[in-house]
């Protein structure tokens, strides 16, 4: 009998329950035995309970080391902070996955596109160190920053504070490699700002060129303050944030793994998503040393509840991170054909997935999700 494994199921809401029903169900067909253990989480369970994030959620995750999350709504500019960063705060899920792959039949500008970019989760601008304008704590942030250095902060300020540190820097590098490895990527980029952050994104690419070092690359340090690299059984460079954006727009295909701050990675993965068609397609992992929640990197569209509209992709490839995840990989390889399958023949996908978004013969994510276990059992 098939080894049977104890998860975590956070429906999420919005869009959540619905795209997160069907993840399971292909999950189920593609031959891997889950028990499932639901907990709610976010704006709906916050109007009810008074939080967003219920700690049973974070103690069962805890517990079972597993979970795939639907997503959840998050009010912009007020309110409770994102259950999301919340999350990989409470469980340490240093390290965010979020590859970007191209599917044929999915529209873009662009084709056989195969990146990965690995996100430093705990620390950077999401780090939650903030001061609002006017308060007595930003007026004594800014008071300390004058007497230590000689720049001047406009006193209607609001504040937030950027922490890089060497060790999360080197467990999130360390991570980059490691997963280059295991899935038999080629290369491993580090992205940052350090021409101008000396001492945050210096800092970063500092220990990412240490890091390198120990994983057989060669840091050549010229006379000119070029720095190059060769060799390694998996290749490095790195790049200036802004140039990458540009550099991923205009030839991709060089790029394989790329490994970033908190922030950049937050950008940079949404570019990658639109390089591929966008977040419908996007799922994602958050990792750490003792548990792992997967889940898309698309919000939850509350405008589309209940209507079984929307396009399940992303939740279901992330359901395939989580298999490949725990060793299933013949069940996740399986599974992510279907997936493709489905989507090249392009008959039973969603409208967002059709050359014209208002073809009626578009189908709802129920139908989509059967339409892949039909693909898998056939």
């Amino acid at each position: 009998m098939a080894e049977k494994y104890r998860a975590t199921l956070v429906p999420g809401d919005g869009i959540g329950p619905e795209v997160s029903e069907v993840a399971c169900r292909c999950i189920e067909a593609a031959g891997v035995r889950i028990e499932w253990e639901r907990h709610d989480a976010g704006a709906e369970v916050a109007e009810r309970v008074g939080t967003p994030l219920p700690e049973e959620v974070v103690e069962s995750i805890r517990r079972n080391g597993l979970a795939l999350k639907g997503p959840v709504t998050t009010p912009v500019g007020k309110g409770f902070r994102s259950v999301n960063v919340a999350l990989r705060h409470a469980l340490n899920l240093f390290a965010c996955v979020r590859p970007c792959k191209s599917y044929r039949g999915v529209r873009s500008r662009f084709q056989d596109i195969d990146l990965v970019v690995v996100r430093e989760n705990s620390e950077d601008l999401y780090a939650g160190i903030e001061f609002a304008e006017g308060s007595e704590a930003a007026r004594e942030v800014v008071a300390a920053c004058e007497r230590l250095q000689p720049k001047k902060i406009r006193p209607d300020s609001g504040i937030s504070i950027k922490p890089i540190s060497v060790g999360a820097s080197r467990r999130i590098v360390q991570f980059a490699f490691d997963y280059a490895r295991r899935y038999r990527r080629r290369k491993v980029t580090a992205v940052h700002k350090a021409n101008i952050m000396k001492h945050t994104d210096g800092l970063f690419l500092d220990t990412a060129r240490k890091v390198a070092e120990e994983n057989g690359v060669r840091v050549l340090r010229h006379a000119d303050g070029q720095v190059t690299y060769e060799g390694g059984e998996i290749e490095f460079d790195d790049r200036i944030v802004d140039n990458m954006a540009m550099q991923l727009v205009q030839k991709p295909e060089l790029y394989d793994v790329l490994v970033l701050p908190n922030l950049y990675g937050d950008i940079i993965s949404d570019l990658c998503a639109g390089l591929v068609g966008g977040l419908g397609v996007a799922p994602g992992a958050n990792i750490g040393d003792t548990g792992a929640v997967f889940e898309a990197t698309h919000g939850s569209a509350p405008k589309y509840k209940g209507q079984n509209k929307v396009n399940p992709t992303a939740v279901v490839l992330s359901g395939v991170l989580m298999l490949r995840h725990i060793g299933e990989t013949v069940a996740a390889d399986r599974l992510e054909q279907a997936v493709a399958d489905v989507i090249a023949e392009g008959r039973d996908v969603t409208y967002d997935l059709k050359a014209d978004r208002n073809d009626p013969t578009a189908v709802g994510t129920r139908e989509m999700g059967e339409a892949i276990i039909r693909r898998m059992r056939a």
